[in-house]
């Protein structure tokens, strides 16, 4: 079983990303973007936590930080997924396709290999939104020292969240199924919906606090 990607020193991650391996590729960055995000809102929260400057927010920022870890830990395996569903697409489009029955069997298992690379980074964008929303009360109720950093979380998760829907887009291209290309295209655009605003928002706000 191949080492896992976040088990590797990050020189060695960013050699293979540099590769021509067909994994890791944006996808896992995309997840990587949105797990950064999530360990900065806990990282923020854990320079809250303790300090009697914050004693009314405690219990607030104790239920932010399980649920940044939570998302964190999340994107981290989607980061892993994303990798193996890609290694598997990439292993199917090898399959040999000279007769007719090859070439259902490929089209076959191109299906089901394209949508399982479509369901991880679908799950990677609703993650880096979750992420987002952490944003808003983390930085205005969490340690003003660290306030720079919630603007840089929320920025990372945007990041995540616009990479993950590009890797949703390019995939559904390939899929036939035209219902389940119509309800993702649906679902991304309600997950996309209001945050640019919503990271301009945060954005002007950390500004204003530096």
């Amino acid at each position: 079983m191949p080492d896992k990607m976040m088990d590797k020193p990050v020189k060695t991650f960013l050699d293979e990303l540099a590769s021509n391996a067909p994994a890791p590729g944006g996808g896992s960055v995309a997840a990587l973007a949105g797990a950064l995000g999530a360990g900065l809102i806990s990282m923020v929260c854990n320079l809250t936590l303790g300090k009697p400057k914050y004693a009314g927010v405690q219990d607030e920022i104790s239920v932010t930080v399980k649920v940044s870890e939570q998302l964190r830990l999340e994107l981290t395996r989607l980061l892993e997924a994303d990798a193996e569903a890609y290694t598997m697409l990439n292993q199917t489009m090898k399959m040999p396709r000279d007769t007719e029955e090859q070439k259902n069997t490929r089209a076959a298992a191109m299906d089901k290999a394209l949508k399982a690379a479509t369901d991880v980074p679908m799950k990677v964008a609703e993650a880096c939104v979750e992420v987002m929303n952490l944003c808003p009360q983390t930085a205005e109720k969490g340690n003003a020292n660290a306030i720079s950093d919630v603007g840089v979380a929320i920025l990372t998760a945007e990041a995540g969240l616009r990479s993950a829907a590009l890797n949703v887009l390019i995939n559904l291209g390939f899929i036939k199924d035209e219902q389940f290309v119509s309800e993702n295209r649906k679902k991304l655009d309600t997950l996309l919906k209001g945050k640019p605003e919503l990271r301009d928002e945060i954005y002007d706000l950390v500004v204003s606090k530096l």
